[in-house]
């Protein structure tokens, strides 16, 4: 893990089940948002803050729930 990876705060989903299906995101100091699944260190999805939001609004608005 890098010095970079260890000093990230990583916040888990409100909405983690407890059985390990989670993902975690972090703020970063580049002022991106990072993704990744809670329980591996390692691949991770960054994006800009701008797309980020955008992606929160769109699932506030229902726009990714299953039918």
């Amino acid at each position: 893990m890098s010095s970079d990876e260890s000093a990230t705060l990583w916040r888990r989903s409100s909405q983690c089940a407890g059985n390990g299906a989670c993902v975690v995101v972090a703020g970063r100091g580049d002022g991106t948002v990072s993704v990744r699944d809670a329980g591996i260190v390692g691949p991770r999805l960054d994006f800009r803050r701008e797309e980020w939001r955008r992606f929160l609004v769109q699932v506030r608005q229902g726009r990714y729930d299953h039918p």
